[in-house]
């Protein structure tokens, strides 16, 4: 799945709502709440990593040193794309590669 596309916003927003699948909230949610729910997460990301990684993060951060990025990789990690290993990743952000699609 595409961060960010349509399909992932739709799992992030059944997530956050709750209460019903994606199935369901494609079936009372019209196009145009869709859309503005989309604008509304960039304007307030809502997701989890923003919701809860974040934010452990910066506790982690002003108690132990270290970097953000290092405890938000460690909090979610990248997953490994279906084919690859854990060396294969490694090989590519060593040579400077961007890995995910968001980069």
């Amino acid at each position: 799945m595409i961060q960010y596309s349509d399909e992932w916003l739709w799992f992030t927003l059944a997530l956050a709502l709750g209460g019903r699948t994606v199935q369901e909230w494609q079936a009372v949610i019209s196009e145009n709440e869709f859309r503005r729910w989309g604008q509304f997460y960039k304007d307030y990301p809502f997701d989890d990593f923003h919701r809860f990684y974040r934010p452990a993060a910066m506790v982690a951060q002003s108690m132990g040193g270290g970097t953000m990025k290092d405890k938000l990789d460690w909090l979610q990690p990248e997953a490994i794309p279906e084919g690859m290993s854990a060396a294969d990743i490694a090989t590519i952000k060593a040579m400077g590669f961007p890995l995910s699609r968001k980069e």
